[in-house]
């Protein structure tokens, strides 16, 4: 029933325990990572268009109502749903910023079960969009899992988006302004309906990536209701969730970064994105770790920094003090491009890029860091909208040298 599709392996999905078990055990879903080899640049003008939507928040708070930014499709992680009946299978992609799952961007939404809400819906982000309406199905997350009376997005007109759809994990008031005739209201997460129904005893997801090693897929697995029971829970860090008006709707955080023992940045805020490629911070804690690293901007590879394999030797961690100034480093591998995919950003084989980038604005501008996919394959991260909190823990492939 849920067979992985297509060499592009979008997920097959297992449940561990009965759902009568379910409450006190995470919910494990596997899932795999596609690489963009369409149209490589795709690359960072997805990760641009995403910063430019969170420094808009930054500086005018969320003037247009119904931009949300959504996921970054090229470097997409997604599942595979069934919904209705006759159950019809979706491939969506999975978000971390928004709450609102919907269906019909590619396959297109048939069900005798779906109930029309007559409510239109409308979600805009940099590079897209999906208009339509919401509905009330059956949304099946496995064969021996499903979540009745679902209020899902049924797009009738959509653009930008590769896949089916999206498969929204973001925090609940990320809806907000998205219901045409209902704009104060919102529309829960799937970890919120997980929870109403009781099938998960605390309404959180965790998000566990694999380093990316090849150009084919890449693993990584979410959690929903608990911790990943192979992490001992004792090293988990928590830091509250900042209410500012580029992260109080998203994942934003406070926390400083240090390159060895100098300060890149004092204590400052940002977000927290799995939609981002690459790890930004701002411009002038960029042009410090730029001049302490030795790179040179190669404009052919995205723009990235590039150092000599002397200089490789001498790079030291880079240093973020997240909650009680708890210590995560990006070691000299997690902070270069896998050498095995250069060619994929047109870099040669034995060439070193660098994976931190600039935004557009000097520390203290407000929003001052996105710690995007480089970042989050090295640590285990836990998302706890009701809680207002962000976790994070060491995983095996935090020293990893697979760079």
């Amino acid at each position: 029933m849920f067979s992985v599709a297509s060499l592009l392996a979008l997920l097959a999905f297992s449940i561990t325990g009965s759902p009568a078990e379910v409450r006190n055990s995470p919910i494990t879903l596997p899932m795999t990572r596609r690489l963009p080899f369409s149209n490589v640049t795709e690359i960072l003008r997805s990760d641009e268009a995403r910063v430019a939507a969170f420094m808009e928040y930054s500086t005018h708070g969320r003037r247009n109502r119904e931009k949300v930014p959504l996921i970054n499709i090229n470097w997409a992680y997604a599942v595979s749903v069934q919904i209705g009946f006759p159950p019809i299978t979706y491939n969506l992609i999975v978000d971390s910023y928004s709450a609102i799952t919907w269906v019909g961007a590619s396959t297109k939404y048939v069900s005798s079960t779906g109930v029309d809400l007559k409510e239109p819906v409308v979600v805009e982000y940099s590079s897209g969009f999906f208009e339509g309406t919401i509905f009330r199905d059956t949304v099946y997350l496995s064969d021996v899992l499903a979540i009745d009376g679902m209020r899902i997005g049924v797009a009738s007109i959509s653009q930008g988006i590769g896949f089916d759809g999206i498969l929204g994990i973001g925090p609940t008031m990320s809806s907000l302004g998205t219901l045409t005739n209902s704009p104060g209201d919102t529309i829960p997460s799937v970890t919120e309906y997980l929870f109403q129904q009781a099938t998960i005893g605390h309404p959180i997801v965790g998000i566990f990536f694999k380093p990316i090693v090849t150009d084919t897929v890449n693993d990584g697995e979410l959690y929903f209701g608990d911790a990943e029971p192979d992490i001992d829970i004792d090293k988990f860090t928590y830091t509250r969730i900042i209410q500012t008006p580029s992260s109080s709707l998203n994942w934003g955080i406070k926390l400083e970064i240090n390159y060895g023992n100098i300060e890149l940045m004092p204590l400052t805020i940002g977000v927290v994105d799995c939609g981002c490629t690459f790890l930004y911070i701002a411009s002038d804690a960029y042009e410090k770790y730029k001049a302490l690293t030795g790179g040179t901007v190669n404009n052919v590879a995205l723009g990235l920094l590039q150092i000599s394999a002397a200089q490789y030797y001498l790079l030291r961690d880079l240093n973020f003090y997240i909650g009680y100034h708890q210590k995560y480093s990006l070691t000299p591998n997690a902070q270069i491009w896998p050498r095995s995919l250069n060619y994929v950003i047109y870099g040669n084989p034995y060439d070193i890029f660098l994976v931190v980038k600039s935004l557009p604005t000097p520390t203290g501008a407000g929003f001052d860091f996105i710690n995007g996919y480089v970042f989050l394959q090295r640590f285990y991260t836990v998302f706890d909208a009701r809680r207002s909190r962000v976790g994070f823990a060491p995983t095996p492939f935090t020293g990893a040298t697979t760079n």
